[in-house]
């Protein structure tokens, strides 16, 4: 398939899509059912949809039984890692086996017509990303994305908070499902914006930031301090009358849904005419740009809402480097008033 037919590459290699981020339909005036009918395939699968997948799959075969549960033991925290782990593995190494080792679409949709094997750095363990970014997944993100599942299936176990029963409340239950991918959008902005106000930025979130060009490690390539307010998404589920499976449905849509930002393609070429749409080129554009982007689609959006929203295209990039100026022009004023 050609990407050239849904967008362009420069000179440099680089390519990007034709087409505009767009916000949700539901966000426009005046409002069209119609539209609204046909964004809602798109929002439900297959990301959302696969993220609900595994949820279920890990309450009826991963999670422990609620007795067990209701006393902390590192016999299945330590089994929550291994499976957290060995499920990162497979799913972020398959993306990053064949699409940035064997590389079987080349930089078809590639928005960074580079590969992270290809620019050693300083900046990474053993002036690796792929080598750096992998240890941090395994070593910090999730270990703490583990912490936060073990907290909150002890609290539900042990009822220290409420546990709202299918069987009793379907309807709140399923629009609360609705919902979490938008409370992880929320969640995500107001964090990510804190990490980057300058302290927290060089101490905590410029680890994230070292992969300009990110692969499918990156995903969880974070600071101890980022991993764990990352992921500690899911422990709303403890302040919002919830249910566990949710909670670890807005976990999933954490820890597992990080690849999408990250895949470092627009789509990925499955085989014949099929292809994944990522998802990923509204972050592509935050790692690029560092200051545009930090919350997610515009499914709640903020970005639009106080101006760092970059649709992808030449407006979008005017907008922004106006407001560059502005920021330096500022920073300027004081230098000279001090």
């Amino acid at each position: 398939m050609d990407d050239l037919a849904f967008g362009t590459r420069d000179k440099r290699g680089d390519w990007k899509p034709a087409a505009r981020l767009e916000l949700p339909p539901y966000w426009h005036w005046p409002l069209s059912p119609v539209a609204i009918l046909k964004w809602l395939p798109g929002y439900l699968f297959p990301w959302n949809a696969f993220h609900m997948a595994t949820a279920l799959a890990y309450w009826y075969w991963v999670v422990p039984e609620v007795e067990a549960m209701k006393t902390l033991s590192w016999d299945w925290a330590l089994r929550l890692y291994l499976v957290n782990a060995a499920a990162i593995f497979v799913m972020y190494g398959a993306i990053e086996f064949f699409f940035y080792v064997r590389r079987k679409q080349g930089t078809q949709f590639k928005y960074n017509g580079r590969f992270p094997a290809e620019q050693p750095s300083d900046v990474f363990w053993f002036k690796s990303q792929n080598l750096d970014n992998a240890l941090r997944c395994f070593l910090f993100s999730i270990p703490l994305w583990t912490l936060v599942e073990v907290l909150f299936l002890w609290c539900f176990a042990t009822g220290a908070v409420p546990w709202l029963r299918w069987v009793d409340h379907p309807v709140y239950l399923a629009a609360l499902a609705f919902f979490a991918p938008m409370l992880h959008e929320v969640h995500f902005f107001v964090i990510h914006r804190l990490i980057h106000t300058p302290p927290l930025y060089k101490w905590v979130h410029s680890v994230h930031h070292n992969s300009i060009n990110p692969s499918p490690w990156s995903s969880l390539s974070m600071h101890p301090v980022e991993g764990f307010i990352y992921h500690a998404v899911a422990l709303w589920h403890l302040v919002i009358p919830s249910n566990p499976v949710l909670a670890l449905f807005q976990l999933h849509l954490a820890g597992f849904g990080a690849i999408n930002g990250h895949i470092g393609f627009d789509h990925l070429a499955l085989g014949g005419r099929w292809k994944l749409r990522s998802h990923a080129y509204a972050h592509y554009l935050h790692h690029k740009f560092f200051e545009v982007n930090y919350g997610g689609d515009g499914l709640i959006p903020l970005d639009r809402w106080l101006g760092t929203w970059h649709d992808g295209s030449k407006e979008g990039e005017a907008l922004m480097n106006a407001r560059f100026k502005k920021k330096r022009e500022r920073l300027n004023a004081k230098r000279q008033e001090a």
